[in-house]
């Protein structure tokens, strides 16, 4: 057993201020954490106390499937946190623990399952090239995020939703404002709200559907009293969001890869390799600042000899563990030959983000229609200039400046 534990020692509490990063710069706080132990405790900007912090692929990968860690006990709690304004909404999936999160996630898994994901991979292939022709149209230079990053999985996830054509700015207005931590607690919780209201009333004209969009869905799986209205509209709001999130996954992913010209250059030689490729860099790319939602020890449980106490709050960081060395040779360097390829970068256990294949089929057709259609796509400033978010949940560039 370790020092800590049989001595009753606790390792130091580190703040983790969770500055603003560019690029894809990975968190030198983060991998300070990383090199001082498997098990550290940490202290966010917001919330109260302090929280273990699991970085170790293994152990990440324990906690997030082992039912002695709870989400629901956070709910009667003011955990330290990186947001200001997060409070957990009453029956949200992603504060349910088993069996009550297995039965409403069984209720739209029919539509994020590979073949509901294939059923629009024409459809999204439609859209997208649309857009890359506008891009094309309107000629260089151009802002990637506005014109291709932002628009295609907003029109994606809405396709998947169900959210007609004429609501789909509301709904990323909504989302931005409930994704970022610089507008305020009120802010967000005023959109967090007008999207409540929207999934409510679109949900509930849905009852009887028997179509295969996700808000179709959760309406006749309303209707049959397998899942309450409440519960179908706090699955509906974290599907929609997770949705967007795409927008930065894929703006770091084309910020790298248009900073390493070396690596497109490979991917347009053998477009062959792109799937495991995509999977590499979703591996790699740091795509949310610190670390998300949180779980509650129910009883004593020891990792790396840590002991965690049964009310304990605990955080696990899956882009530390997409790092670690012991399952990723080499994890710092990108390397698209790398198989296989386990990483988390979608999560893992019942929590495992359930838009997974979405977010790949997505990345997959931008890698395709970027890099064939606009074959001299490059950076129209240079790496440093290029404006990343602040105050955001997500990590990702404001802006992609390019021209061709």
């Amino acid at each position: 057993m370790s020092e800590e534990t049989l001595t009753g020692l606790l390792p130091p509490i580190r703040h983790w201020p969770a500055v603003d990063l560019t690029g894809t710069d990975f968190d030198p706080v983060l991998t300070d954490l990383m090199r001082e132990g498997p098990v550290t405790r940490v202290q966010l900007a917001n919330g109260e106390g302090w929280a273990w912090l699991v970085t170790r692929y293994d152990d990440v990968r324990m906690v997030t499937n082992d039912p002695r860690f709870s989400r629901e006990a956070v709910m009667a709690r003011q955990v330290t946190r990186l947001a200001p304004h997060y409070i957990p909404d009453q029956g949200a999936v992603g504060f349910l623990d088993p069996p009550d999160h297995t039965r409403l996630r069984r209720s739209v898994a029919a539509a994020f399952t590979a073949k509901g994901v294939e059923r629009i991979r024409e459809q999204a292939r439609g859209m997208l090239d649309e857009l890359v022709d506008e891009l094309l149209q309107d000629g260089p230079p151009a802002d990637l995020t506005a014109t291709i990053l932002s628009p295609f999985p907003i029109a994606v996830i809405c396709e998947l939703m169900g959210v007609p054509v004429g609501d789909r700015h509301d709904m990323h207005i909504w989302t931005q404002l409930i994704l970022s931590s610089s507008h305020g607690k009120e802010a967000s919780e005023k959109a967090k709200r007008e999207m409540s209201a929207y999934f409510s009333d679109l949900i509930g004209l849905r009852e009887g559907s028997t179509a295969e969009d996700v808000t179709s869905l959760l309406g006749a799986a309303v209707g049959r009293d397998e899942v309450t209205l409440e519960e179908a509209v706090g699955l509906a709001g974290l599907l929609q969001i997770g949705g967007e999130a795409v927008t930065n996954n894929s703006g770091q992913m084309f910020y790298l890869l248009l900073t390493r010209p070396d690596l497109v250059e490979r991917l347009r030689c053998d477009p062959g390799i792109r799937p495991r490729a995509i999977d590499e860099l979703l591996r790699y790319i740091p795509h949310r600042n610190a670390v998300g939602l949180s779980r509650i020890a129910l009883e004593d449980v020891e990792i790396g000899g840590v002991r965690i106490r049964a009310g304990d709050a605990v955080y696990v960081s899956y882009l530390a563990a997409n790092r670690d060395p012991d399952i990723f040779t080499e994890p710092e360097t990108i390397d698209f030959s790398r198989s296989p390829n386990p990483h988390v970068a979608f999560g893992f256990g019942p929590h495992y983000c359930p838009g997974g294949m979405l977010a790949r089929l997505e990345s997959e057709l931008l890698v395709d229609a970027l890099l064939d259609r606009v074959p001299g796509l490059r950076l129209a400033v240079p790496p440093g200039q290029v404006p990343f978010r602040r105050g955001a949940l997500i990590r990702g560039p404001e802006a992609l400046p390019v021209t061709w």
